[in-house]
């Protein structure tokens, strides 16, 4: 059998022998929007949860926190509508900034606006990139009732009218991107960031959860003490079109939206794995590791213990984190990665190592990738020359007739055993 997988902005190809069956492990095709920029304006005009636009008719100023370049986000068709109504209450373009909402990644260069925003906001509108360790942008807000200090964006804050936008789908541990976690964690302080994510190692924070999903109530709490108004959320299907809109109060939005991204991505399996081979959906799902590594994450859920999971993403944009990789210089195995994360306290870079780690050491990883090879090979990624050559690796091990998985949309799938 031949498979592809989506590689960057391309795709791999490789065999697998015919006794070996193979199961594609996708959600079902959901077939998008027939008119998605129709789909954005009947979502404005139909507001979930208990507000309208009269609501604001008073606002002068107005926020939009949007995602940055890791996600695909679809706002060439999402901003403009948006825009129009933020002027139809009177709020001139002047005074409506858009903030890129980069959590603790790099704040992106003006120069690659345009690659992520249409040239309307642009020649329209104020943009602005997030930095996540300037403490100078922050105001304090209190705390969290898990004791999260909230420090957030104060320009964003301020603002009268704070919208959100982005995409409703699978997270590995707050259970799904969308609502307030644009804001929430996009534009706050890292130290805000990395006492919330801390809370991914609770058992309850993962893959699919909500109302009982810890890291993700964490989340709901910092965007009330942000004041979010409004959420613009869109669904999409694997080829990256949406399937549905959903705007409103941002908890109005995550509950109707949960039940439809489910049906967009969740996907039952009879039994795990001893092979699996993962894509975690090309650019810019694998634009680095930081994203990549979803795509590990999410094939463990359906791998059985002492399996082997092949990981291909390009990362092209390399770990995406240098604290990640300086974290890792006098790491020598998954164990002592573990040991070292929960005796130093729970920070962003080193959490991704213990991501790795924390699967790694129950599955081989054999990983293909664009990074160095030396890299890959200090942060014990078990990195290897091709895709083909990982899959000759993990069938020398497997007899013949063994069942394997293939997940061509790693991170965008849930992939859940029978049981």
């Amino acid at each position: 059998m031949i498979i592809h997988l989506p590689y960057g902005r391309a795709a791999l190809t490789a065999s697998i022998p015919d006794e070996y069956p193979v199961d594609i492990i996708e959600a079902p095709a959901a077939p998008p929007a027939a008119d998605p920029a129709g789909a954005v304006r009947y979502a404005l005009d139909h507001l979930l949860g208990n507000t309208s636009w009269a609501n604001f008719s008073g606002a002068r100023s107005a926020a939009v926190a949007i995602n940055d370049k890791t996600r695909p986000v679809p706002h060439d068709l999402l901003l403009p509508p948006l825009l129009e109504r933020l002027n139809a209450l009177g709020i001139p373009d002047r005074e409506i900034t858009f903030y890129i909402a980069v959590g603790t990644h790099p704040p992106m260069d003006p120069a690659e606006f345009s690659s992520i925003l249409p040239a309307e906001i642009l020649d329209r509108c104020r943009v602005v990139s997030h930095d996540s360790e300037d403490d100078k942008q922050m105001v304090y807000l209190g705390e969290t009732g898990r004791g999260t200090p909230v420090w957030s964006n104060r320009s964003y804050v301020q603002a009268d009218l704070k919208i959100v936008v982005g995409n409703i789908e699978p997270h590995q541990f707050a259970g799904f991107s969308g609502g307030v976690k644009t804001a929430a964690i996009g534009l706050s302080s890292i130290k805000t960031i990395n006492r919330s994510h801390a809370l991914m190692t609770h058992p309850d924070s993962r893959i699919g959860g909500y109302e009982s999903n810890p890291a993700r109530q964490d989340i709901e709490e910092i965007g009330a003490k942000i004041g979010v108004h409004l959420a613009l959320n869109a669904i999409l299907n694997h080829d990256r079109r949406i399937v549905y809109v959903l705007a409103g109060e941002p908890r109005a939005v995550m509950a109707a939206g949960l039940e439809r991204c489910r049906q967009v991505s969740q996907v039952a399996v009879q039994q795990p794995y001893r092979l699996v081979i993962s894509s975690p959906g090309g650019h810019p799902k694998d634009i680095n590791l930081y994203q990549a590594q979803k795509g590990l994450a999410h094939a463990a859920l359906i791998t059985q213990t002492g399996g082997t999971v092949i990981l291909a993403a390009a990362c092209p944009e390399g770990t995406g984190s240098p604290h990640y990789e300086d974290w890792m210089r006098d790491k020598h195995s998954y164990a002592e990665i573990m040991q070292r994360f929960h005796e130093e306290g729970f920070r962003i870079g080193p959490h991704k190592a213990y991501q790795i780690a924390r699967d790694a050491s129950r599955v081989r990883l054999l990983f293909c990738s664009e990074l160095d090879h030396d890299l890959a090979q200090r942060l014990l990624l078990n990195p290897q020359s091709g895709l083909q050559q990982a899959i000759d690796r993990a069938l020398a091990g497997l007899p013949p007739g063994e069942r394997i998985a293939v997940l061509p949309h790693a991170a965008s799938t849930i992939p859940y055993l029978m049981k």
